[in-house]
C-alpha cells in the first residue's frame, strides 16, 4: 500500500537530485525530511514519527544508491528526536526538530570541503591517481589540488553500465587536470602505471567494509596485489549501521546499484570531515 505522502515524498527527493547536480542522494534525502517536517503539519509526535518514516521508506525505493539514503536518515532522525525529551509541548517540540535538522543539514555541506582538505596532501606533484566511476568528494579534492597548483595525473574509469566515469573526466578536465579516460577492463593494466588509488564511497559498513560502485571490489584487489595505496574519502553521514559478513550478506537493497568492498585490508585509509580514519577505526570492538 502506498500513501500520498509517500508519492509526494519521491517526487520532492527526485526533483531535488534532477535540478542540483551536485546534490548527493544522502543529502537530499535529509533536505527531504525537512520539507516534510515543515510543510506536512500533525498533531503530535507520534504522526510526525510516522511521516518522517514513511518519507525514508518512500525515498529508499527511488532507485537511488539506498546505503547513503538510509545511513544519512538514520543519523538525522536521532540526532533530531533528542528534542521528544527536552520540551513539553508539540508545538515546541517540532522547532527544535526544525531547528536541529538545519544544523544537521549544515554539518553535511560543510564535510565534503573537510573531506578534502584531509586527502590535499596525499596528492602529490607528478604523482599519477586511478578512480573508479564519479565521486563528487573526491572530484572536490582533485579540484581543490589543482587549485593548489598541484599537477598529477588521473585515470578514471568509464564505469559500465552507466559511464558515469565520463561526466568525472569532463568535469576534471575542466578544472584544469590532466586525466585520461579508460575502460574499466583497463584497470590491471594502468594500476602498474598509478602511484595511488583514491576512491568515493556510498556507505562505510560496521564491518570495516566500503559499499561503491560496481566493479570497486576487483580493482582494490588488483591494487593489492601490486601493493597500491587505496585512499577512500566519503562523508561520516554515509557511515552504516549495517555488519556484513562477505559480499552476499549485504542486504539486497544495498547492491542493487552497487557492489560492495568489504575486505578492510584492501584499502589502507578513509579520509572523513572527522579526520583521517584507518580500516580499524571504523570497526567498533576491535
Amino acid at each position: 500500500m502506498t500513501f500520498p505522502i509517500q508519492q509526494q515524498v519521491q517526487e520532492i527527493f527526485l526533483k531535488i537530485l534532477r535540478e542540483e547536480e551536485d546534490v548527493s542522494a544522502g543529502v537530499a534525502a535529509i533536505r527531504t525530511l525537512l520539507t516534510v517536517i515543515e510543510n506536512y503539519k500533525v498533531a503530535t509526535v507520534r504522526e510526525l514519527d510516522l511521516n518522517l518514516q514513511l518519507a525514508v521508506d518512500a525515498m529508499r525505493h527511488c532507485d537511488q544508491p539506498v546505503a547513503a539514503i538510509s545511513s544519512g536518515c538514520e543519523l538525522f532522525m536521532r540526532f533530531i528526536t533528542f528534542a521528544k525529551l527536552d520540551v513539553k509541548s508539540f508545538e515546541e517540540c517540532e522547532q527544535i526538530m526544525l531547528q536541529r535538522g538545519h544544523i544537521f543539514l549544515r554539518t553535511l555541506l560543510e564535510a565534503r570541503g573537510k573531506v578534502a582538505k584531509q586527502a590535499l596532501p596525499f596528492i602529490s606533484d607528478g604523482c599519477k591517481i586511478l578512480t573508479h566511476s564519479r565521486s563528487r568528494v573526491v572530484l572536490q579534492a582533485m579540484l581543490e589540488a589543482a587549485k593548489a597548483n598541484k599537477r598529477f595525473h588521473v585515470y578514471v574509469t568509464m564505469s559500465g553500465p552507466d559511464n558515469s566515469g565520463v561526466l568525472m573526466h569532463k568535469q576534471l578536465v575542466a578544472g584544469g587536470v590532466d586525466a585520461t579516460l579508460i575502460l574499466d577492463a583497463a584497470v590491471g593494466y594502468i594500476m602498474e602505471q598509478v602511484d595511488i588509488v583514491m576512491l568515493g564511497a556510498e556507505g562505510v559498513t560496521e564491518s570495516g567494509g566500503i559499499i561503491n560502485k560496481i566493479g570497486t571490489y576487483s580493482l582494490a584487489m588488483s591494487a593489492l596485489e601490486l601493493k597500491k595505496p587505496v585512499h577512500v574519502l566519503t562523508e561520516s553521514f554515509k557511515f552504516s549501521r549495517t555488519y556484513p559478513l562477505n559480499q552476499l550478506d549485504l542486504p539486497n537493497e544495498f547492491k542493487y546499484l552497487s557492489s560492495v568492498l568489504k575486505t578492510p585490508g584492501l584499502y589502507n585509509s578513509v579520509f572523513t570531515d572527522l579526520g583521517i580514519l584507518n580500516p580499524s577505526a571504523v570497526m567498533p570492538n576491535r
